[in-house]
């Protein structure tokens, strides 16, 4: 396409922190012309009484699904939750793509995706034609999806981090230990008791422990990369901070491999990806590092135990994890440079 075309997007979500991520990083794409916001509990307000941080862009008012126009759509970004995406989607006309940033397309397996979201689907035909929205290792077929389903923030890192040593033979798909964690912002914007500031600040308190949503979709990827079924131990955490992820994986080098071998995997791996970091040997990843910005960082090091690795990744669980990577599978979507509108750097102190 030429890079003066002009695609028309609406945002399913527009209240949720998702959504309003995506209209920020949006806002300044010179391609996308967002025609519809969607938010059914704040129909008929101004995104800028929702958010206030929005009051110098013009946008349109937020209203609900069935007030759109969808001939005036060309792209709809979905930040809406689990279980209740797939049904939105699926009415959606056929002509307009979608970039989903909920899990409802992220199984490929729809028995656990029931089991793991606690219902049936709601529209498996779809599912069988989503491509997994991982931009750096799936670009070929997100350039000719319809519909992409951007991966959970914690996937997202762990992934980036650990899918080219599994499909490689660097690290054994047996005994992956991961420590990760996340701030509030992960929890989303509704009300919930363990978010509120005098329950979670000036604190660090794991949850879904051996039960969070987020293992089968890594486990799936890194079952498909490596050739085998996968099991991993997860752990996430919540951080009394808004932005930011960090994921520690605790891995069994492949026989005869080294940290040193597992680190330029990692560079080879990425040579050619824009947002991905394999920072230099004793750099350490900190979420601040990357903070506001599409990028993820990802340092190696050598386990005080013999053949063993330690991973850490860290990526904006919001940008990278959620928005950023739905606005890059974008650009893949319609032929743009990957980087359009994500060039943003970490936003540091």
């Amino acid at each position: 396409m030429t890079s003066t075309q002009t695609i028309r997007a609406a945002v399913l979500g527009a209240s949720g922190y998702t959504g309003a991520d995506l209209i920020r990083l949006a806002a300044r794409h010179p391609n996308i012309e967002i025609t519809a916001l969607i938010a059914k509990a704040h129909a008929g307000q101004p995104l800028a009484k929702v958010y206030p941080h929005f009051a110098s862009l013009d946008l349109p008012a937020l209203v609900t699904s069935d007030e759109v126009d969808w001939n005036e759509v060309d792209v709809a970004f979905c930040g809406l939750p689990h279980g209740t995406a797939h049904s939105e989607i699926a009415k959606l006309p056929e002509n307009v793509k979608v970039v989903d940033m909920s899990a409802d397309f992220r199984l490929r397996d729809l028995g656990t995706y029931a089991q793991w979201y606690g219902g049936e689907h709601g529209a498996p035909e779809l599912a069988d034609g989503a491509v997994y929205g991982l931009t750096e290792h799936y670009r070929d077929a997100i350039a000719d999806a319809r519909l992409v389903a951007c991966p959970g923030c914690y996937p997202t890192a762990v992934l980036l981090a650990l899918l080219p040593l599994a499909k490689t033979g660097l690290i054994a798909t047996d005994g992956i230990i991961i420590d990760a964690k996340s701030g509030v912002s992960g929890a989303g914007r509704s009300l919930k008791q363990n978010i509120l500031f005098s329950e979670a600040g000036e604190g660090l308190s794991p949850y879904g422990v051996g039960t969070h949503r987020h293992v089968p979709e890594i486990e799936q990827e890194l079952g498909a990369a490596a050739g085998t079924s996968v099991t991993v131990n997860f752990t996430p955490h919540l951080v009394p901070m808004t932005r930011g992820e960090l994921c520690t994986c605790y891995v069994q080098l492949g026989t005869g491999k080294t940290a040193d071998d597992a680190r330029q995997g990692l560079e080879d791996a990425y040579a050619g990806s824009p947002f991905v970091r394999v920072v230099e040997e004793g750099v350490i990843p900190a979420t601040q590092h990357v903070r506001g910005s599409n990028y993820c960082h990802i340092g190696v090091f050598a386990d005080r135990i013999p053949g063993r690795a330690i991973v850490i990744s860290t990526i904006d669980n919001l940008v990278k994890g959620s928005a950023g990577q739905a606005l890059q599978n974008f650009n893949v979507m319609y032929g743009l440079d990957e980087t359009t509108a994500l060039e943003q750097l970490p936003l540091f102190p």
